[in-house]
């Protein structure tokens, strides 16, 4: 009897832990490791790709606005490029039209290599009549005090300055939905943004002391991640 006595599962093979296993893992580690170090890479690859697409068309989107800009500004001009950004569309609008172009931000710094100044969103950090123009590219809405803000604009420019506007206009039920959409995305870096229709912003640049040389729309579909009415306003700075 005490030769047949049970003596526990540990003596069967198969409820004990395979002696195979550990091999098995190594053969798979040593087969696998070059395939994961493969979809790793091709990931990363595929993120610099998606970087350097995005950075393409922002270049490309900023030449555009430049372009557009240095058509209605003197050549030569000083420029003060309010919220500018990554910064390209001053470093194009520099070598389109010769602009001597500041650019202005909250961020701590911009992407191009231009003359960069942060500053705190409320205060432009310049003496009164220290420009020739200023660029406010879809920067207004998101200002806390728009009249405000746009006094400053005012009081950085000569007499006879012009700031050249962009801004989203919420004209139809789509616009206002991409629009609500844009303040979810940015209320917690900017604050609350505020859009307007065409006769709120005339009012509000007159109150400023502007007065409106042109205006234009804009196609929605410039962007189209961003599809939106918009709208284009020179002003010009008004004698105070």
């Amino acid at each position: 009897m005490d030769s047949l006595t049970y003596t526990g599962a540990r003596d069967y093979w198969f409820d004990g832990p395979p002696r195979f296993l550990p091999g098995a893992i190594s053969v798979a580690q040593v087969l696998l490791n070059p395939l994961v170090h493969a979809l790793d890479c091709a990931a990363t690859g595929l993120q610099r790709r998606l970087r350097r697409e995005r950075r393409r068309r922002l270049v490309g989107r900023s030449y555009d606005m430049a372009l557009e800009i240095a058509r209605v500004l003197p050549r030569g001009a000083s420029v003060l490029d309010v919220g500018c950004g990554s910064g390209f569309i001053a470093q194009h609008l520099s070598a389109l039209s010769g602009a001597s172009v500041t650019g202005i931000d909250v961020r701590r710094s911009a992407d191009a290599p231009i003359r960069y100044v942060c500053f705190d969103g409320e205060r432009i950090p310049f003496r009164d009549s220290s420009f020739d123009a200023a660029l406010l590219c879809y920067v207004l809405h998101h200002a806390q005090d728009q009249r405000a803000f746009m006094r400053e604009v005012r009081r950085s420019l000569r007499a006879g300055g012009l700031a050249v506007v962009y801004e989203d206009i919420p004209l139809t039920a789509w616009d206002g939905a991409v629009c609500r959409a844009h303040d979810r995305q940015w209320r917690g870096r900017t604050g609350p943004c505020t859009f307007r229709r065409e006769d709120d912003w005339r009012e509000l640049f007159a109150s400023a002391g502007f007065r409106v040389v042109s205006e234009r729309s804009l196609s929605r579909w410039r962007n189209l991640a961003h599809p939106v009415s918009r709208r284009l306003y020179v002003l010009k700075a008004e004698d105070a």
